[in-house]
């Protein structure tokens, strides 16, 4: 397959200078073409037929998403941002999106259709984002890209340890989660002042949980609002019968529960819940 070089016909030809890294929208543009390959290599292409990406800047990682075989498109909040791709993208003409990832509705350029989700994404968002990935998590089958190390590495981390919490869970549940590898501050501009980590989320063959998901998510947070607590006092609020919260299950941190131990939880809880209503 050809490689993918960007338009530079002189009339539309726009300088990288014109388009400012904005503080902001969270914006560190990656500098380092190996990175933003190695990024595009992430997703197995597999299973959908269109990717989109999030905040693609100036289109390092986007050029190389282009020779992939999927049809990709781009959600972009700056306007300098998408002046500069539709002046040098001209491939992706249609396809990019001037749009606040986190409030658009994605019907409108997917419908019901199944797509990858990828990007380096504004570390000011990168919490939001993933919520909303696990919200859509029918249509997503894969996503992966870029975030600061301590949150990529949390979203992936195991039981026991004190990194794990509300997004490990959540994410867990539906996604097979993999931290890829690690990335330096000096391959972005400006520069981040922390490191900066890939992970992949594979959604799993069969991702629906044997519990209440709303209940599910409600008993997640619940518990590690109060992480340092037992789920004997952290639960408290959803007013548990008392012979419930003899169980043993109850005697542990949140910290100590896999994301399974968790939907068991749930379960426990289920009747008496779905009585309350």
């Amino acid at each position: 397959m050809k490689k993918y070089k960007p338009s530079h016909n002189k009339q539309s030809m726009q300088d990288k200078s014109d388009v400012r890294a904005k503080k902001h929208l969270g914006q560190h543009f990656l500098t380092d073409e190996n990175i933003a390959s190695k990024i595009a290599d992430t997703l197995s292409y597999e299973g959908y037929e269109k990717v989109l990406e999030i905040g693609p800047g100036m289109g390092v990682l986007t050029k190389y998403l282009l020779d992939k075989k999927a049809e990709i498109h781009v959600i972009e909040i700056d306007t300098e941002s998408v002046e500069y791709l539709e002046n040098n993208y001209l491939h992706l003409r249609g396809r990019i999106h001037e749009k606040d990832f986190l409030k658009h509705d994605l019907s409108k350029i997917f419908k019901d259709e199944q797509f990858a989700i990828i990007g380096n994404f504004p570390y000011n968002i990168s919490t939001q984002i993933v919520f909303k990935v696990l919200e859509m998590r029918d249509q997503i089958p894969e996503f992966s890209g870029m975030f600061q190390k301590e949150v990529a590495k949390r979203i992936c981390e195991k039981e026991g340890n004190k990194t794990y919490g509300i997004l490990s869970v959540l994410t867990q549940a539906f996604y097979e989660a993999q931290y890829l590898f690690s990335v330096p501050p000096s391959v972005f501009n400006p520069p981040p002042k922390v490191d900066s980590g890939v992970l992949r989320l594979k959604r799993k063959e069969n991702f629906s949980l044997d519990c209440d998901e709303k209940l599910f998510f409600r008993v997640v947070k619940t518990a590690f609002n109060q992480r340092r607590k037992t789920l004997r006092n952290s639960l408290k609020s959803l007013n548990l019968p008392d012979n419930l919260r003899e169980d043993a299950i109850f005697g542990l941190r949140p910290e100590q529960l896999s994301f399974q131990q968790f939907i068991e939880l749930t379960q426990k809880i289920e009747p008496y819940a779905i009585s309350a209503k």
